[in-house]
């Protein structure tokens, strides 16, 4: 059963019979309402604790979407608006947006695009939180709902043991503080079975459409395939992929542009004898790293995605599965982006079951499923967006998904 007697039960993570993450705290999430002001702590669904807030004034508004703490810092001074006092500063974008406790939190947006919280609150909340937990920054209240749908991953299988590990595994109780390192290339010693001590850090995953980033990864790969030296696949055409792209065209008796149009891509794909490239992109990042990224189908491609986000925690120790939490955001997709993507029907975040439909059209392989499930952690999230890698993802990062830009 949930426990909602307080921050101090939820953290007892070695007396649970659920997974909690790699740092021993329970997966939780903050959601921050722009319009009711508000931010609430959840586990799961659950509240753990809430605040008023004052996001960003007219010209400086708080951009809405899907973050994480980057930074934490107990004290910090800004480095754009006169080294302005930031006490408890948990960082969301590198470009300037952090939760931060202030003396001055009226009832309505007042700051310049950070969220403001009370001093005694942001100390609280400092204590709770960890690099990589999520934030979730709404125009409208949302809470999470528990989701479930054949597509969302569940940690693999573990192999079978021969003999049992009851004298090869300490009890939790006798794990000391601290990382804890397993020999998994010695072939005298099994490995765990259970699901219990699975300390790897949560994984991040985006599934998006393909943009020009993806296509170039394929016009790489398919020059590579045919001789053509393009280097390695980055999805940056730099010199050496565009003199690959002229010598394909020479051969092939093209005009030698260097540049990737729709006819250049058919004309390569028909040439190695590769179906057409696939329309959506799974990427995965764990440590704000990017571990693996494969291809993926879009049905109904007209229709827009919207903006969902899950997370997965809760790992039953008897059964090794866990459960899933939604939310869905309202997204603002720009024009031009729309006509580039195909996008002629807008998502509808209101929707009934709009966290599960969206679901229902997403494609994959097996392998690609197995490959994730192998890495599944608790705590690790999917988000599912129309818009791709923003500018604000990058290096030190999680997927970071804007759906509402500020516009200061």
């Amino acid at each position: 059963m949930r426990s909602t007697l307080g921050l101090g039960l939820l953290l007892l993570a070695l007396a649970s019979t659920a997974t909690y993450a790699a740092d021993g705290q329970a997966p939780l999430q903050v959601v921050v309402s722009k319009d009711k002001q508000s931010l609430v702590v959840y586990d799961g669904d659950t509240v753990v604790a809430t605040s008023k807030v004052s996001s960003g004034k007219r010209g400086h508004e708080t951009p809405t979407g899907i973050f994480s703490i980057l930074e934490k810092r107990r004290y910090h001074e800004s480095n754009i608006y006169s080294n302005a006092p930031m006490p408890f500063m948990q960082r969301l974008t590198w470009s300037g947006i952090a939760l931060h406790a202030s003396n001055s939190v009226p009832s309505y947006p007042a700051s310049h695009g950070c969220v403001r919280l009370p001093n005694a609150f942001a100390k609280s909340l400092y204590k709770m939180t960890g690099r990589g937990l999520h934030v979730v920054i709404s125009d409208r209240q949302i809470a999470p709902q528990p989701v479930s749908h054949s597509f969302l991953f569940q940690p693999s299988e573990p192999e079978p043991q021969l003999l049992s590990d009851a004298t090869l595994r300490p009890a939790m109780s006798q794990i000391p503080s601290g990382n804890v390192e397993v020999a998994m290339s010695e072939p005298a010693v099994a490995a765990p079975a259970a699901h219990a001590e699975d300390n790897r850090a949560p994984i991040r995953i985006l599934i998006t459409r393909r943009g020009e980033r993806e296509r170039n990864l394929d016009v790489q790969a398919a020059l590579n395939s045919l001789g053509y030296d393009a280097g390695v696949p980055d999805g940056a055409l730099g010199t050496r992929s565009t003199t690959a792209i002229r010598a394909f065209e020479l051969a092939e008796g093209r005009e030698p542009k260097g540049r990737v149009t729709p006819e250049l891509v058919d004309a390569l794909f028909k040439k190695a004898n590769l179906p057409p490239p696939a329309n959506g992109q799974l990427l995965v990042r764990r440590d704000f790293t990017p571990l693996f990224e494969a291809p993926v189908t879009i049905t109904e491609p007209e229709i827009a995605l919207g903006a969902h986000f899950y997370q997965f925690q809760d790992i039953d120790a008897t059964t090794g599965k866990g459960n899933w939490f939604s939310l869905s955001l309202d997204n603002v997709i720009p024009k031009a982006m729309k006509s580039r993507l195909g996008i002629t029907v807008d998502d509808d975040a209101l929707a009934y079951n709009a966290a599960t439909r969206v679901l229902d059209r997403i494609q994959m392989t097996a392998e690609l499923r197995e490959q994730v499930e192998d890495v599944l952690a608790p705590g690790s999230s999917l988000t599912i967006s129309d818009m791709g890698l923003g500018p604000e993802t990058g290096r030190g990062t999680d997927f970071v998904t804007i759906t509402h830009p500020s516009k200061g």
